[in-house]
């Protein structure tokens, strides 16, 4: 892997103040389990195709490519519901609205990425918010925090924008942080509600 190799993923982000409410839901579990790796709320995301570790190379092509699928892609409406788990070790709010359009809108991504020549997980989509991960001491914590979720629904958003994120470069020994290294709007349906 080339020494500039970023990890990269495509990802929809939900607003901030979609965020600011499960975060509001989240508070018991931040206070009985603050052992737990959570992850910053600026990191939020939905996945829609990861890419692993890919030289910066590669990057410009891919920008030019999903900047022409945002353009011609419809904004979803989504919501926050619930909670869930992976193992007990991975914690997670699941993801509600236009589940067949996010489908699609994954199904192009990664189409894409494999014709720019790229591998990535293919994976099936389970549409979610990684939200913390279990560390040895606090077994316990990931389940208890699904719990917390169990009853929230969040109010429904449109997804403004498509995201290409990558974070500090592997081998970097700060702490892996992503940010946005583009990202496009998408179509913005009429406003109903």
């Amino acid at each position: 892997m080339p020494a500039d190799a970023l990890r990269v993923f495509v990802a929809l982000a939900p607003p901030d103040e979609a965020k600011d409410e499960l975060a509001r839901a989240l508070r018991p579990a931040y206070e009985a389990h603050p052992r737990l790796r959570w992850n910053r709320i600026e990191d939020w995301h939905v996945t829609l195709a990861f890419l692993g570790e890919v030289g910066a190379a590669a990057v410009p092509p891919l920008r030019a490519a999903l900047a022409a699928t945002a353009a011609g892609h419809p904004a979803l409406r989504l919501g926050l519901r619930g909670g869930g788990h992976f193992d007990g070790r991975l914690l997670w709010s699941g993801v509600t609205g236009d589940l067949d359009g996010l489908h699609r809108l994954a199904a192009e991504v990664r189409a894409l990425v494999r014709a720019q020549g790229l591998d990535h997980r293919d994976r099936p989509l389970h549409p979610h918010l990684t939200l913390a991960r279990a560390r040895r001491d606090d077994p316990e914590g990931v389940p208890a925090g699904a719990a917390v979720l169990a009853g929230f629904t969040g109010r429904p958003w449109w997804t403004p924008r498509l995201h290409l994120v990558g974070s500090n470069p592997v081998g970097d020994p700060a702490p892996r942080r992503y940010r946005d290294l583009v990202s496009w709007p998408l179509a913005v349906p009429p406003r109903s509600g």
